[in-house]
């Protein structure tokens, strides 16, 4: 599991993209398969495994070609724990806008 207290940013997207990596060598394939698969340049693989340039919709390329899209599928799932909870999740589940507060100063 990964473990957010006192992380910063970069250090998820480091551990996350190390992990890209060792499942694609795990899978046996090169940056280079990986990269034709996903439709992406070899350097742009390379660049994510070491945390580099990490742009969302690569990691998500990757992420497909390697399997692993259901974990990205996962992620912010509402947390419906009780009945009202997801009544509420409902109810904003079909508003678009959230309004504005007004400024009371």
């Amino acid at each position: 599991m990964l473990d957010l207290s006192l992380t910063t940013a970069s250090e998820i997207v480091k551990r996350i993209c190390q992990r890209l990596r060792t499942e694609r060598l795990a899978l046996e394939m090169t940056q280079a398969d990986v990269a034709a698969r996903a439709g992406i340049a070899t350097n742009t693989v390379s660049n994510l495994e070491a945390g580099r340039n990490v742009s969302f919709d690569n990691m998500v390329r990757v992420a497909m070609v390697l399997g692993r899209e259901k974990e990205l599928e996962g992620l912010f799932l509402p947390r419906l724990e009780t009945l009202d909870d997801m009544i509420r999740y409902e109810k904003t589940a079909k508003r678009h806008r959230i309004k504005r507060k007004a400024d009371n100063a």
